[in-house]
C-alpha cells in the first residue's frame, strides 16, 4: 500500500545548474557510473548499454536529451535507473541530489524562460527556497520513439 505523500516525494539530481526531479515511485535505484557498451547507429542520446546484475539496461544521456552541452573532461555521470513497462532504463545525470517532499499547492507550469528543449520534457516546477525544482516527464525522457 503506498502513501499519498509518495506522490509528492521526488528523487532529485543535477544537470549543470538545473535541479530536476522524478517521482520517487518511478526510481528503481541510483548507482555510480557503470562501464557501457556502445550501440552502433543508435541516436546520440543513447550512450550505451550497461549490465545491471544481469539485466541489460539502456543508458540515456539526459544532458543530450535536454539539449545541454556534454559533460566537461573526465567527469563521469551517475545513473538514475527508472522502470517502465518495457524494463529498466538508466538516465545519466551529473550528480544525485536528495529525496525531497514538496507541497502540491506550490506546483506551477514550466516558465517560458527555460529553453524549449528542456520545457518539452518538464511537467511542472516547484519553487524551493534556493532554486527551482523541474519535474521531469519520465515517460517522455525515455521514449525511444522521440529519440530517433
Amino acid at each position: 500500500m503506498h502513501d499519498v505523500r509518495d506522490e509528492l516525494q521526488y528523487c532529485t539530481f543535477h544537470l549543470g545548474n538545473l535541479l530536476l526531479g522524478i517521482p520517487v515511485l518511478r526510481v528503481q535505484e541510483v548507482i555510480r557510473y557503470h562501464e557501457m557498451t556502445d550501440v552502433p547507429l543508435a541516436p546520440s542520446v543513447i550512450r550505451g548499454l550497461i549490465n545491471l546484475r544481469g539485466e541489460i539496461v539502456t543508458a540515456i544521456d539526459l544532458r543530450r536529451r535536454l539539449g545541454l552541452p556534454d559533460r566537461e573532461g573526465e567527469e563521469l555521470p551517475m545513473n538514475v535507473v527508472v522502470r517502465d513497462q518495457e524494463g529498466a532504463v538508466s538516465l545519466l545525470v551529473d550528480e544525485i541530489g536528495d529525496v525531497i517532499e514538496v507541497d502540491p499547492e506550490k506546483h506551477e507550469l514550466p516558465p517560458e524562460t527555460i529553453g524549449a528543449s528542456v520545457r518539452d520534457l518538464v511537467t511542472g516546477v516547484y519553487k524551493l527556497p534556493d532554486k527551482l525544482l523541474l519535474v521531469l516527464d519520465t515517460e517522455e525522457a525515455i521514449s525511444t520513439g522521440a529519440l530517433a
